[in-house]
């Protein structure tokens, strides 16, 4: 059985071009992640950033427990009136200069469902939105990918 194991190897999505970030220039940046009423596919992918394949520490990125302990909130689903409150208050309590990442085609407005009774249809409909991953759901190889390049884009202004 072990035999098998060693013989598998590791599989995974190449990563060169971010290889050549975290040897550049060093970001830093702390994120509180908001389930605003998701599927939990964007959650599962957000989970897998922490894993040791994608480390995202690697790249100076982090989840946070606290919205005071963040520089920006990083947000999964469409935005339910039920949590509303929830993530408005979250979403105050993150300190100046704060970021707001909408990961996912819900949180993006390109969801199945769209704004009804129950939700509205983005994030942008309750946050101001600066960055935008879309996909049902993004990699966690696409979510480090797109925080990292712009975030490079922004701090080279």
């Amino acid at each position: 059985m072990f035999n098998k194991i060693w013989k598998t190897g590791k599989v995974t999505e190449t990563d060169e071009h971010l290889q050549k970030i975290s040897q550049g220039e060093k970001l830093s940046l702390h994120l509180r992640h908001l389930d605003a009423g998701s599927c939990n596919g964007c959650d599962f992918e957000i989970a897998h950033l922490s894993n040791p394949i994608y480390d995202i520490q690697q790249y100076g990125l982090d989840i946070v427990a606290s919205p005071r302990h963040a520089d920006g909130v990083l947000v999964t689903g469409s935005v339910t009136h039920n949590l509303y409150e929830a993530i408005k208050k979250t979403y105050e309590a993150v300190p100046e200069p704060k970021k707001v990442i909408a990961v996912g085609d819900c949180a993006c407005g390109k969801g199945i469902i769209g704004s009804n009774y129950a939700q509205y249809s983005s994030v942008n409909e309750v946050l101001p939105v600066d960055i935008e991953i879309p996909g049902c759901p993004p990699s966690p190889k696409k979510i480090i990918d797109t925080i990292v390049r712009e975030m490079s884009k922004k701090s080279k202004v």
